[in-house]
């Protein structure tokens, strides 16, 4: 990417003021806006913790219990504020540890800065105590990251930095900074990035194409709306919702679009993908136009390409580029944020109802509800199944909390049976799909929305991952619910064994620790519900409680999420048993 060349807006700090590098990083922060920060200390970064101490009133730093801790509060912060998460790290170990979360954020979109210290500019390459080229490592999983070497960089990288994360297709971006740049003194002033030469972010959109798309779905018999992550990203909910009602077109999410639009809208027909829902399932491959909005035809969705959707016109509404006919060929592909293109395909549309389309989901929702869902919520099985708890957990949010989830069954059983009735409330790993995303993610959801009640749904593996971070909840009393549903197993992982591999149960049981006590020690309310009796009381006990809230809930070992899509199968080939 072309960086030498930037704009940058008129200068917000009027008068240069003679600082240390390191304190310049902490001005550029809160000149873009950052009052909260994760992180871990360490020998490279520390100039900058000293000056971060003087500035503690104005910028509230976290400090986690693991670099990847501090990159996936930074996520759940970004996702649901919008804004740019932050993590700061060391050179070397605490440089690497950040690599997962920034591989996360890369594949899910989400804007995050890292800062990483490293060693003095003289010692780069001859592997010093704690030198890794962080930058090396990064660049595959980066938006871009750069390397400052010298301190009157800090301001200009800065702000590039926090331009680049989050305009156009968000991302993480990573700055590394010599300990002697840090200690150096600059000239301080800051004038914010607004554009870099080479750089679009905001593709300019055809008219003609937005207009070929409105007529091929003002004049489709059965249309279907795939939309993802790119809705909320492009803070579009309300003009999709619009399009959806005014166009009469069933309209099923991706697990990132989860919540852009309310999950009991008429409209609103469900999950596409792996363990999606029958209905748009089956007839994606039956609708004569398939509308794909801010999604990347991710193979969990597609299934087999090479009978996905064959039939269909494909309208692709996408900001990115490169996702135009990367996996699925697009006949007619629409540039631009999806704000602006809805709402020029809004005053295109006609009015339309599509009844007996509609008709067809809901017989298969009627059937996908006798095979999988009735025995999901059967109250007179011998143990709990993991939708009973969601179920729940919904009769006490009704639907205004954020679920914040792992990865495995749990997720699924989430994503399936959560209800949310506003957006920014569904956060989890998708594209990565990173067991120990959900701690500490919680917590920075819940310090990016304070207002709002936090449930981590976590499963008994993914949260022994990350389990460390019960430290950062005691410190810094962040009131997030925590609950574990715990089957002894690595969940999905066994779901494949016994489906796939003859029920070879290899290396997929758990041998768990009392939670409980774990929970208690890190001075957390802590509760664990055996029996079906118990949990309504359970639930209502931690959703009530104004302080951090630890809930074990022991379920079915061997329950399955279904439906389910075998891989190398086609979307209509799902498994409902």
């Amino acid at each position: 990417m072309e960086v030498k060349t930037a704009s940058f807006e008129k200068m917000s700090t009027q008068t240069t003021t003679k600082v240390s590098g390191a304190e310049a990083v902490i001005k550029c922060l809160l000149e873009e806006g950052v009052d909260t920060i994760y992180g871990y200390p360490g020998g490279a970064i520390m100039p900058v913790y000293d000056e971060l101490y003087k500035y503690q009133d104005k910028l509230h730093h976290v400090l986690t219990r693991h670099e990847q801790g501090a990159t996936h509060a930074a996520q759940g912060y970004a996702r649901v504020t919008g804004k740019v998460g932050v993590a700061v790290a060391t050179s070397g170990p605490g440089a690497t540890n950040l690599v997962t979360g920034i591989a996360d954020a890369q594949i899910d979109s989400t804007p995050m800065v890292c800062i990483t210290g490293q060693v003095g500019s003289h010692l780069l390459g001859s592997d010093a105590f704690q030198e890794t080229d962080i930058v090396g490592i990064s660049t595959p999983i980066t938006k871009w990251n750069y390397q400052v070497t010298k301190a009157e960089e800090i301001p200009e990288i800065i702000a590039k930095a926090f331009y680049i994360a989050k305009s156009g297709r968000p991302g993480p971006v990573l700055v590394d900074i010599t300990k002697d740049a840090q200690f150096a003194s600059i000239d301080f002033s800051y004038k914010k990035c607004s554009g870099i030469r080479s750089y679009n972010p905001y593709p300019e959109v055809n008219l003609a194409q937005v207009q070929k798309a409105a007529e091929a779905i003002n004049n489709a018999k059965k249309p279907l709306i795939v939309w993802g992550q790119g809705v909320i990203l492009g803070g579009a909910e309300d003009l999709f919702r619009q399009v959806v009602e005014k166009s009469g077109v069933p309209a099923a999410w991706t697990i990132l679009g989860l919540s852009a639009l309310p999950t009991e809208h008429p409209l609103n027909v469900g999950m596409v993908g792996m363990h999606g829902n029958y209905g748009p399932n089956m007839l994606t491959n039956e609708c004569d136009v398939l509308i794909a909005i801010g999604m990347r035809f991710d193979d969990r969705v597609t299934g087999n390409l090479e009978h996905y959707a064959k039939q269909a016109k494909v309208i692709h509404f996408e900001i990115d580029p490169a996702e135009i006919n990367k996996n699925v060929y697009a006949d007619i592909p629409v540039l631009g944020n999806v704000k602006e293109t809805l709402n020029t395909l809004l005053e295109l549309l006609k009015p339309n109802k599509h009844e007996s389309w509609h008709q067809e989901f809901k017989d298969m929702y009627k059937t996908e509800y006798e095979k999988v869902i009735k025995g999901n919520m059967d109250v007179t099985k011998a143990n709990l199944g993991m939708g009973e708890v969601i179920q729940e957990i919904n009769n006490f949010s009704n639907g205004d909390a954020v679920i914040v989830s792992d990865v495995g069954q749990h997720q699924m059983a989430a994503c399936r049976y959560a209800k949310f009735n506003s957006t920014r409330s569904n956060v989890t790993s998708g594209g990565l799909g990173t067991m120990g995303f959900a701690l500490p993610a919680a917590i920075g959801a819940k310090m990016g929305a304070p207002q709002r009640e936090v449930v981590a749904i976590i499963g008994d593996g993914g949260y022994q991952m990350t389990i460390q971070e019960l430290g950062t909840i005691f410190q810094t009393k962040v009131p997030v619910k925590i609950v574990v549903l715990n089957n002894g197993f690595l969940g999905m992982v066994r779901q494949w064994q016994q489906l796939f591999f003859d029920k070879r149960y290899a290396s997929t049981e758990m041998v768990n620790p009392d939670f409980v006590t774990i929970a208690k020690g890190y001075h957390i309310k802590a509760n664990q519900v055996t029996e079906r009796s118990q949990l309504k009381d359970a639930i209502q006990e931690m959703m009530e409680s104004k302080d951090a809230y630890f809930l074990e809930v022991k379920v079915e070992q061997e329950e399955n999420v279904f439906p389910m899509i075998p891989t190398g199968a086609a979307v209509s080939e799902i498994l409902l048993e």
